[in-house]
């Protein structure tokens, strides 16, 4: 009986890996090693974890997007960009620019991030500013309403949010909404009827039915994403939800997040088109001038609107933290509250800093997620041998999600710097090619630094109990398994 056990367990644990081998030639080593390690010493809860949490969905693909006739079009649009960078043509009137010509390429080869020129910007800093802004822009709107969140909840604010929606869908206007089915999890069916029986659409992105016999559970909608009337949107790291405004048990929360108009837009209307498409398969027209309309916007900010998934080809907005990261020359500033990263960005961070890089990151001292959390705090002192200046936001919880480089780029979004975003998570950032936008968010990073954090003193971080070595070390483990 003893051996016939023995057997089985050797079968199961050879099957298996030889599955997880084959399905992760493109992908980490050590990850690659932490799953067969796990399903050696545990292979039933192993092989339970591994459908769960690690399948690699980029190569299988859970739907495609060149299934989409209007990837055509951006298709054509990426290779005429493409040409133009090659012959310098996009840098005649921004010469100052020249320099980001490998990101720019990068993002177009990687996930047909466009170029776009006539843009504005306002950014907000908190969730109640934030909330003003897209309230008013819902109000105003004349035709339809996209949107998109990872969480949407049942409190005051959604349902300030949901009465607006109602008003407007009893007007005629076209709303449609997205809500991710784990992130809002505690979303009420009476919500989701009220907008429905409006002439409101509202659809969950990828429904889990059995969330614990479902290997969907892993692979979220992280985008925060607004379109109104395709001439104003909103993107960044707030969902909707009373925390982002009182703080929850945080007592005050900071994040980041942005209204655009121009044609970043477009841009942004097409993410949600994308993502329209597969929670509900109706397919809106590209051509439509109510959806694309003429730009009435006149300043210029250079913008690339970057998404990535486990429906991209490549691992996008990594590489995009990546490729920032390597072209810095004097400083490079990091907000992120969770804070996991892969070999790749961690070295080029380190490498940075060690090249005489300004590098500092900022995270909040308290976390809504112990293990990550854990996790996090496993990478300081590395950093900090690698001269990289640590610190740690203790107003409330920052929940920002931004990198700036030498006061001339930057990113923001809702992707954090951890191994979910970059190969789990559907996200959204947008790379700003602007000196005036950059160095209001290096501005008020400075002030976080100065107000609102304490520095993490290395001396003192590697002389901390042995039992926080231990539980992050432990946790550290785990990092390839999250």
């Amino acid at each position: 009986m003893w051996q016939m056990f023995i057997i089985v367990h050797y079968v199961t644990v050879i099957t298996v890996s030889a599955v997880v081998v084959r399905n992760h030639t493109k992908r980490d080593p050590i990850r690659t090693m932490m799953w067969i390690i796990t399903l050696y010493f545990l292979p039933v809860a192993g092989l339970i974890m591994y459908i769960f949490f690690g399948q690699n969905y980029r190569k299988i693909k859970i739907f495609s997007r060149k299934a989409l006739k209007d990837m055509k079009y951006l298709d054509r649009l990426t290779r005429q960009q493409i040409l133009m960078l090659r012959k310098s043509e996009i840098f005649e009137d921004y010469p100052e620019k020249t320099g980001f010509k490998n990101i720019m390429t990068l993002l177009l080869n990687n996930s047909k991030a466009i170029i776009t020129e006539i843009n504005t910007i306002e950014m907000y800093h908190t969730g109640e500013e934030t909330f003003k802004a897209i309230k008013a822009a819902l109000l105003s709107a004349k035709d339809h309403i996209h949107m998109e969140f990872y969480i949407i909840e049942d409190d005051k604010i959604g349902n300030e949010i949901k009465e607006i929606l109602i008003h407007k869908a009893k007007e005629g206007i076209n709303v449609r909404v997205i809500y991710d089915d784990v992130g809002s999890w505690s979303l009420s069916r009476r919500f989701i009827k009220e907008i429905r029986r409006a002439n409101g659409k509202i659809k969950p992105f990828m429904k889990v039915r059995f969330p614990f016999l479902s290997s969907k559970l892993n692979y979220r909608n992280h985008r925060k994403i607004l379109v109104v009337d395709g001439k104003v949107a909103f993107m960044g790291g707030i969902n909707i939800a009373d925390r982002y405004i009182t703080g929850g048990s945080f007592g005050y929360w900071a994040d980041t997040h942005m209204k655009l108009e121009g044609e970043s837009v477009q841009s942004l209307q097409a993410i949600f088109m994308v993502d329209w498409y597969f929670v509900s398969k109706e397919i809106l027209l590209r051509k439509h001038k109510l959806y694309f309309p003429d730009n009435t916007v006149n300043k210029r900010i250079l913008i690339q609107i970057v998404t990535s998934g486990p429906d991209s080809d490549w691992a996008s907005i990594m590489q995009a933290y990546f490729s920032i990261i390597n072209s810095a020359k004097h400083h490079i500033y990091i907000t992120t509250p969770y804070f996991t990263p892969n070999e790749g960005v961690l070295t080029a961070i380190k490498t940075a800093s060690l090249s005489g890089v300004d590098v500092r990151l900022m995270l909040p001292e308290n976390n809504d997620s112990h293990l990550v959390y854990w996790c996090t705090l496993s990478y300081l002192g590395e950093l900090m041998d690698a001269g990289v200046k640590v610190y740690l936001y203790n107003k409330g919880f920052n929940h920002s999600k931004f990198i700036t480089a030498d006061g001339h780029l930057s990113a923001v979004g809702s992707a954090n710097i951890d191994m979910r975003s970059f190969e789990h998570n559907f996200e959204v950032m947008a790379i700003i090619y602007d000196d005036q936008i950059t160095k209001e968010l290096e501005k008020s990073f400075q002030i976080d630094i100065q107000n609102n954090s304490k520095p993490v003193n290395p001396e003192k971080w590697e002389n901390r109990p042995w039992n926080k070595h231990a539980q992050e070390g432990i946790a550290r483990l785990l990092t390839p398994l999250l």
